[in-house]
């Protein structure tokens, strides 16, 4: 079904695993709300990350995050709640750290959760998102 005021948003060259949208941009009249998809660090041919580093991991999720949004018409200062998996609690700091870097201005309401898996071999972080943007 084709909604008007829904925008699917996928980034060039973007692969995905599975029938989902990468992000979705929401027409609500003086403003867009964008949800971003869960995004993990990119994968080779076989579905496994390019890297076992937690904080290359999340800089590259948060790249991949910057990417949607700036297709969106958004940026990382118009998020307003992240949500973030993690397979070890034990990176938290490291994460949390990183985290403040791409979050310095927008402070979003966030979720961290430890979880068993992803669906990429080796991935240690998924994080998604939802930001707001005016017209």
């Amino acid at each position: 079904m084709t909604k008007k005021y829904i925008e699917n948003i996928t980034p060039d060259n973007y692969e995905k695993r599975g029938v989902y949208t990468p992000a979705k941009k929401i027409d609500m009249g003086n403003f867009y709300q964008i949800y971003v998809s869960g995004i993990q660090a990119p994968k080779d041919d076989s579905h496994n990350v390019v890297t076992a580093d937690i904080e290359e991991q999340t800089r590259l999720v948060f790249e991949g995050i910057k990417k949607i949004l700036s297709q969106a018409g958004a940026t990382l200062d118009d998020v307003i709640k992240a949500v973030i998996y993690v397979t070890d609690m034990n990176d938290f700091d490291k994460i949390s750290k990183i985290r403040g870097e791409y979050f310095k201005n927008s402070m979003p309401v966030s979720t961290l959760v430890e979880v068993n898996g992803m669906t990429r071999i080796g991935a240690k972080i998924e994080i998604e998102v939802t930001a707001i943007v005016e017209k």
